[in-house]
């Protein structure tokens, strides 16, 4: 026995060891940057991961923005358009994951950009890389709420569907604000509580999506793995609206993309909690990757198992926005139904606090070098929680007033889908260029000679995210696009181009 407790007890300062001896490095490599470590730094490889994982969460936009592949061109849109969609997300998180292995800060892609190209484009990202956050952590709180009042408002008493108009929008304005607050106070709270959320959320989306997959197969009346490869015309009036009419399957195949597109988008938030995460060079990269390669692998199996079960694909893709729903009510017995309704409203919540930590870091790094309106305010940390305070409480309020200005849903996710698809690609575009000229020293994670050939494919994944992102019935996104690019050029000529300094290894050579 105690042979046994001196194995375990010298195991346990081994890895002690290690723990302090990777911090040392991280404290190091954040000084070498030109920043203090004031953020509590703790979170493991793991717990990095979970808050990726969490952020995409399949059970989120997978299930909320299911009608956005199922309406276009029907089970194709799972069984090719997924796995497509997935692929040039995971071009991104590779090249991504190269540059944030050489500068592990909060600042995330916002550094990456200033240090590679300049002040200029640092602070282009940072405004669409902070506006893609706050608007993605509204698209994903008005879908757990609309979620949660379709499937489990009914077992009380409330039915959405006999709302009018504007209870309807008075009813939703109050669910997003009370979710939203709420995420808000476990962050204030403390970054301890924050990771154990966002890791149980790892765990919960694992276990929902394979059970939710396993339920669907098990209670189908029949499986035609045909569906996956069929492709179908549901524009129009066929897929409930969601899409206008039309004729051009290759155009509505190219629509459906905005599933995957939206869904698998987030895990930069990896990256913003650099400065809390222990071994940060090497497990920030790992965790992106796996990420979205778990998200995009589990999502399909999902999506597929959905397709699959539906006992009528044309009677699911008229329901449009209820898809989702018609399928499970035709296939699941209702305790199953429940149980998984449930699981999947969580799931949703934590997706939305693993958003609110990303993006109030985000805004914290960016206050931090003097980027933002109020700068001295929002970089201030709690030194009792010792998390960015009143960074946290402004993005949640950002959040509220977007979904108050457009409650459209599908619009709100291709807005925040451009944003932060802009965002990643302008550090790894400027990487391209700098790449083993200006920006030769990488950290432990590298792609190598693979990088360019990546980025490149990145240039054009991100082309298309914005080309489908702006068609009807989302026009309204291109008119938000084009506004908050001429208010940041503004901004940027008349006032930040002379007062933004940047981040201090980039004011140092200026």
């Amino acid at each position: 026995m105690s042979d046994d407790r001196s194995s375990e007890d010298a195991s346990r300062l081994r890895v002690e060891a290690e723990a302090a001896e990777a911090v040392a490095a991280d404290l190091k490599t954040l000084h070498s940057l030109g920043y203090a470590q004031e953020l509590l730094r703790r979170m493991s490889g793991f717990s990095n991961f979970a808050i990726s994982f969490s952020m995409i969460c399949i059970l989120a936009g997978g299930i909320t923005s299911f009608q956005l592949g199922l309406s276009s061109v029907g089970g194709a849109s799972v069984g090719l358009g997924w796995p497509l969609g997935c692929l040039f997300s995971l071009c991104f998180a590779l090249a991504m994951g190269q540059v944030a292995s050489a500068f592990p800060t909060a600042g995330g892609l916002y550094h990456w950009a200033a240090i590679l190209g300049g002040r200029g484009f640092g602070y282009l990202t940072a405004w669409y890389n902070l506006a893609g956050l706050v608007t993605v952590m509204a698209a994903i709180n008005v879908g757990a709420y609309l979620f949660a009042a379709s499937a489990l408002g009914p077992l009380f008493g409330f039915d959405p569907a006999q709302l009018h108009s504007t209870q309807t929008f008075i009813y939703q304005i109050t669910g997003v604000l009370t979710i939203t607050t709420s995420q808000a106070l476990f962050n204030h709270l403390g970054i301890k509580i924050t990771t154990k959320l966002t890791d149980f959320s790892g765990y919960l989306i694992f276990f929902v999506s394979l059970a939710l997959t396993l339920a669907m197969l098990f209670y189908a009346k029949s499986i035609d793995p045909s569906r996956l490869i069929s492709f179908i015309n549901y524009s129009g009036p066929k897929g409930g609206e969601i899409w206008p009419q039309t004729n051009n399957i290759t155009w509505l195949f190219l629509l459906g993309l905005l599933l995957p597109a939206y869904t698998v988008t987030g895990f930069d938030a990896s990256a913003h909690i650099s400065e809390e995460t222990i071994g940060a060079a090497e497990n920030v990269p790992k965790s992106m990757i796996r990420a979205v390669l778990y998200s995009g692998l589990f999502g399909f199996v999902m999506l597929a198992a959905i397709v699959l079960a539906a006992p009528s694909l044309d009677e699911a893709a008229a329901q449009g926005g209820r898809s989702f729903f018609f399928i499970a009510e035709q296939v699941l017995p209702t305790n199953v139904r429940i149980f998984l309704y449930v699981g999947i409203a969580l799931a949703q919540y934590l997706c939305g606090l693993a958003t609110v930590t990303s993006a109030s870091r985000m805004a914290y790094a960016f206050a931090r070098d003097g980027g933002l309106p109020f700068s001295r305010a929002l970089k201030r940390v709690s030194p009792r929680y010792r998390t960015p305070a009143i960074a946290i409480w402004t993005v949640a309020l950002l959040s509220i007033v977007f979904t108050v200005y457009t409650p459209i849903y599908s619009t709100i996710t291709a807005v925040c889908t451009i944003f932060l698809y802009i965002s990643y690609l302008i550090p790894i575009a400027l990487g391209f260029f700098a790449w083993q000229r200006s920006w030769k020293k990488v950290g432990p994670f590298t792609l190598g000679r693979f990088y360019r050939p990546i980025a490149a494919l990145c240039v054009l994944g991100c082309s298309g995210v914005i080309f489908i992102g702006v068609q009807p019935p989302n026009d309204k996104a291109l008119g938000i696009l084009l506004g908050s690019l001429a208010i940041t050029a503004f901004f940027w000529i008349v006032s930040e181009r002379k007062n933004f300094r940047g981040p201090p290894q980039v004011s140092r050579t200026d």
